[in-house]
């Protein structure tokens, strides 16, 4: 996969959220939830007429230019927060956290603002870039859908389940767009062509007549789909309050912070078992059985979407924001990083593979039919 070059107009364009920020954190009418609301929906506003207006030809090309070009504004906005409530900053976005966004100061806030503003970031560049020189994104989009999705599905209903749903503001509605983001960008780029294979087709009969035990790759991603299956129905059982001593001990003494009342870990699990669990079906199936051909697809989309949400639970269990009783404790440290670890980089292994060998999941073309010899 050919990477595109990064967009050199949005990156300038988004940098400009930096003195923004310094600006409107000194502005006193931002002390009330309501004129912060007003005053973000103003900026976003002001920020896509200045990009339509520089930007029309790519815009027309592909409208979801516009929306990557918005998104890497919001993007280093939220890195000035994630920083910023880590102390590294002073002085940018403290009015938007305290009378816009206050769940934002979690640690599961803290972390997903990391990601955005930094794996997101690089994302909604190559990507704006890919259209300015109409190159495909199709993979890149792929990725960045699923973690998109995932940051989505965890963050706003822990929101309003979790101890902060008292103090949801009328900020909160501005993320009521960003639920049809991802529809609308979805169906565009499941549409894009997808980049063509050169495999033979000899070749890649040849590869979907081989078994599993043929395939070792394949067969050691099928052993850890199974066993990151089990560890994930066991998680979702766990934050359902499952009363076996299993679990009892799992959530004091490996992963306390799945007992946090700030509820992200809880939704996390569940979209876990309700979501992630069923795919590591299907695509234990489609390993086993060839011609699966929406497993590359898919296998991205899930990479983006566990390393999004791994990233945010890993951290926000270890951060100090997080009370002390539901960290990690320190002598289960090495298991946490690894078991999570592992959950997190199985699924970019399976995209890797998916991509890199994609014979075996290629429907062959049917037999054309027998030429019959003319009758004398």
């Amino acid at each position: 996969m050919d990477m595109p070059p990064l967009a050199g107009k949005i990156a300038a364009l988004s940098l400009g959220a930096v003195p923004v920020s310094y600006a409107l954190n000194h502005v006193s009418t931002l002390s009330h939830p309501l004129g912060v609301a007003l005053m973000s929906a103003l900026i976003l506003g002001l920020l896509f007429l200045a990009i339509y207006s520089l930007s029309r030809g790519e815009i027309y090309y592909d409208p979801l230019y516009a929306v990557f070009a918005v998104f890497a504004f919001t993007s280093v906005v939220d890195l000035l927060i994630a920083l910023q409530e880590d102390g590294y900053l002073m002085g940018f976005m403290e009015f938007y956290t305290k009378e816009g966004d206050p769940y934002l100061r979690t640690s599961h806030g803290i972390f997903i603002c990391y990601w955005d503003g930094i794996v997101h970031y690089l994302l909604y560049l190559a990507m704006a870039g890919a259209i300015r020189r109409r190159m495909r994104y199709r993979n890149l989009g792929l990725y960045w859908l699923g973690s998109f999705v995932m940051s989505i599905l965890v963050f706003l209903p822990g929101n309003i389940l979790g101890k902060y749903s008292s103090e949801i503001r009328p900020a909160f509605f501005l993320t009521i767009p960003y639920l049809l983001v991802p529809c609308v960008a979805g169906l565009s780029v499941f549409n894009q062509s997808r980049v063509p294979t050169c495999c033979n087709p000899n070749v890649v009969q040849e590869e979907q007549t081989r078994s599993l035990l043929q395939r070792p790759v394949d067969l050691a991603l099928v052993i850890y789909l199974i066993l990151a299956g089990l560890f994930t129905l066991f998680r979702g059982l766990v934050v359902l309050d499952c009363p076996t001593d299993a679990c009892f001990v799992y959530i004091y003494q490996y992963e306390p912070y799945l007992r946090d009342p700030v509820a992200y870990p809880k939704v996390q699990m569940l979209v876990y078992m309700f979501y992630v669990l069923p795919f590591y079906g299907l695509a234990t199936y489609a390993l086993m059985f060839p011609g699966c051909s929406w497993l590359p697809d898919w296998a991205l989309v899930f990479a983006g979407a566990i390393g999004q949400a791994q990233f945010s639970h890993m951290g926000a269990s270890m951060h100090l924001r997080t009370p002390f009783t539901y960290r990690v404790p320190e002598d289960a440290w090495t298991c946490f990083f690894i078991y999570n670890l592992l959950y997190a980089l199985g699924p970019h292994l399976l995209a890797f593979r998916c991509l890199l060998w994609p014979s075996f999941f290629l429907r062959l073309p049917p037999n054309p039919p027998a030429l019959h010899e003319k009758q004398h």
